[in-house]
């Protein structure tokens, strides 16, 4: 039987010391709401389609304190990664959506637990180890130097470009790696242009190295483990995992969920890693994961597969913190600790330019959520 959505808080953990990690001014004690209707984020929403500034959006969740409080259902062309288009779509609770990239963020929940079942290695790991069907590559000068944290944190110093030539372009790095003979020797393989640790850059393939890392330690499929150790017993409904034509799991960007189920995934860690009191992801590697190891170019920060970021409410100056993962298209996961909010986003904007779906996702949580909610 599926659990409720609503978790309950454990009393022996308080989440505030896990959440603590989110880095100085993020994290605050939730502040005390009068219960105020959500009606306005219809309003504002219904407004915002109207005019034109938000468009392809698929499925918007609001979880506040733990209840479900906002639920939007639209219809709209998808896609399933690696599949033919999927046409139109009436999206719904029972409807799976592609996350793209918030894989990512599962991916490193899904790494934690294992190490803390000592099946995987510990960042601090030396990476190439990890990896003896690899001598060559392991013995090239520098390659000592990497490290497992530098996978989770994105700064393995690779050459490796998936942002600026678009996906589907040989050139672009996740692509090439879906169509190599052996998309770990290829992620493995590329040139070192930058010291270990110095910069962030965008790796789909640092990921794909984690879900190996994660298959070979437990001895289960990635799909399998994560139903075993997270999806199972947060009650979710239908889950898949897109895989390359080569059978592996596309780890960076191919899990498939309900919209309901990824909400959970921000409840989960709004909980600090407790689900109806039981614990799924250990509390100390839940701090680490939300403790910003790098910075981006455009200001915000990167943990272990999970971004910090920050908001305001259109015509506000007061920044509203948040920890999220981010994928192509406008798939979205926010967890506003200070508010004790969770957003879940869906949209269907991957043909759309990055500066576009960037200024829709700002005006969804700008423009619509914040207002309604703050």
């Amino acid at each position: 039987m599926r659990k409720p959505l609503t978790p309950i808080l454990s009393a022996g953990l308080d989440r505030r010391h896990v959440l603590a990690g989110l880095g100085a001014g993020l994290i605050a004690t939730p502040r005390a709401f009068a219960g105020p209707s959500l009606e306005p984020i219809g309003q504002l929403l219904a407004q915002a389609q109207q005019d034109g500034r938000v468009r392809g959006l698929h499925v918007l969740l609001i979880s506040q304190r733990g209840k479900l409080v906002f639920e939007h259902y639209g219809q709209g062309d998808d896609e399933a990664e690696g599949r033919a288009p999927l046409g139109t779509v009436v999206f719904g609770p029972d409807v799976p959506h592609d996350l793209r990239s918030v894989s990512k963020s599962v991916v490193g929940l899904a790494y934690g637990i294992a190490r803390a079942a000592g099946k995987v290695p510990p960042p601090e790991a030396k990476l190439y180890e990890q990896f003896p069907e690899y001598p060559d590559l392991a013995s090239q000068p520098g390659r000592d130097r990497l490290t497992v944290h530098h996978a989770l944190s994105m700064t393995l110093g690779l050459d490796w470009d998936e942002l600026v030539i678009p996906y589907g372009d040989p050139r672009n790095a996740e692509t090439a790696m879906e169509a190599a003979p052996d998309r770990y020797r290829f992620i493995l393989e590329r040139p070192m242009v930058g010291d270990p640790g110095a910069k962030w850059t965008y790796c789909g393939g640092a990921t794909a190295l984690l879900g190996r890392l994660i298959a070979k330690g437990t001895g289960e499929p990635l799909l399998a483990y994560c139903r075993r150790v997270l999806f199972d017993p947060m009650g979710f409904g239908p889950v898949d995992w897109a895989r390359g034509e080569d059978g592996e799991y596309r780890a960076a960007s191919g899990l498939r969920l309900l919209p309901r189920d990824l909400l959970k995934i921000g409840e989960l860690v709004r909980a600090g890693g407790l689900w109806n009191s039981d614990p799924i992801v250990p509390p100390d590697w839940l701090k680490r994961s939300l403790t910003p190891a790098t910075t981006l170019a455009d200001g915000r920060r990167y943990g272990y597969h999970w971004y910090f970021g920050a908001s305001a409410p259109a015509e506000s100056q007061r920044l509203e913190r948040w920890v999220g993962g981010i994928g192509w298209g406008g798939q979205r996961l926010y967890v506003f600790p200070a508010l004790d909010l969770v957003v879940a986003q869906h949209c269907g904007n991957y043909h759309k330019p990055g500066a576009e779906q960037r200024r829709i996702n700002d005006a969804i949580l700008s423009e619509i959520v914040l207002p309604g909610v703050v």
